[in-house]
């Protein structure tokens, strides 16, 4: 089975812009980077993945670009900019010219106010964004579900994927109204979301398999718009390894055939962040 990695992460402790994670996540306060994906993906047919930045930092972004600029496993990196500041649109058309940049993701979750990315003063950037042909990495929480339909229908040029389902709270076994929310989303032809991160959202202990009703409720409301990821390394947080989260989502997600099973874990991050199928 081939997987393109719709989500993954770099980071080296003390580089540059890296603020976090720090010692009170042992499993993966260390550097990661290239080879160590490939290690960790060692049995999997693993034809490419997305480098998605970490911090909110202008350096880690560059740093990202460098180091996976020649790496032939990195398809497509998704950057970050800070959208407040007076040169965004600048930053942003210099990081549109980048080969393998594909997108932008503001750290939404780290931000107090929900309503944040509806201000008026963020639509510069935007625009900068579409018309440059970058995509929207939407890091949020339940409490940016309704602020968050409102953005996608203000921008329907803009091409949006939610980040690890919204990180529901699969912790406490909540549904309600992340279901609901999360299905008005799907309604939005611009909106995409990404099987990923789902594990980390549990408790200690609890088992994959209290995550079925999350990803059957994300697999009935994107099809064909669902792009699986790994959340590598934070994925380690969780205690599970690469293969382990392969395996896991195909038996939640339970497609149910090979073109199916194709869409999950290729197809639908391909056409995404618009990786040529020539390049995997």
């Amino acid at each position: 089975m081939r997987v393109l990695d719709a989500h993954q992460h770099f980071w080296r402790i003390g580089g540059p812009g890296q603020s976090w994670p720090d010692a009170e996540w042992p499993r993966i306060h260390r550097d990661f980077v290239p080879d160590d994906l490939r290690s960790a993906a060692a049995g999997i047919d693993l034809v490419g993945s997305v480098l998605v930045q970490s911090q909110p930092d202008d350096r880690d972004t560059d740093w990202m670009c460098e180091i996976a600029g020649d790496d032939a496993t990195v398809k497509a990196i998704v950057g970050w900019v800070d959208f407040d500041r007076a040169d965004a649109t600048t930053r942003i058309a210099e990081l549109a010219r980048r080969p393998k940049l594909r997108g932008l993701r503001p750290m939404l979750q780290a931000i107090d106010d929900s309503d944040w990315i509806l201000g008026l003063e963020r639509a510069p950037a935007i625009e900068a964004m579409i018309a440059h042909g970058l995509r929207f990495d939407a890091l949020v929480q339940p409490r940016h579900l309704a602020p968050l339909l409102t953005f996608a229908r203000r921008w329907p040029e803009l091409a949006i994927v939610i980040d690890h389902g919204a990180k529901p709270f699969a912790a406490r076994g909540e549904l309600d109204p992340w279901r609901e929310e999360i299905a008005a989303l799907a309604e939005l032809p611009n909106v995409w979301c990404k099987l990923s991160g789902l594990r980390t959202e549990q408790a200690p202990g609890q088992p994959a398999a209290a995550l079925q009703s999350y990803v059957a409720h994300l697999v009935r409301h994107f099809p064909g718009r669902l792009l699986w990821g790994s959340d590598w390394p934070v994925l380690l947080h969780a205690g599970d390894s690469y293969a382990d989260w392969v395996h896991t989502a195909y038996d939640l997600a339970a497609p149910v055939d090979a073109a199916a099973r194709d869409e999950l874990f290729v197809g639908a991050a391909r056409r995404f962040y618009a990786i040529g199928e020539a390049d995997l």
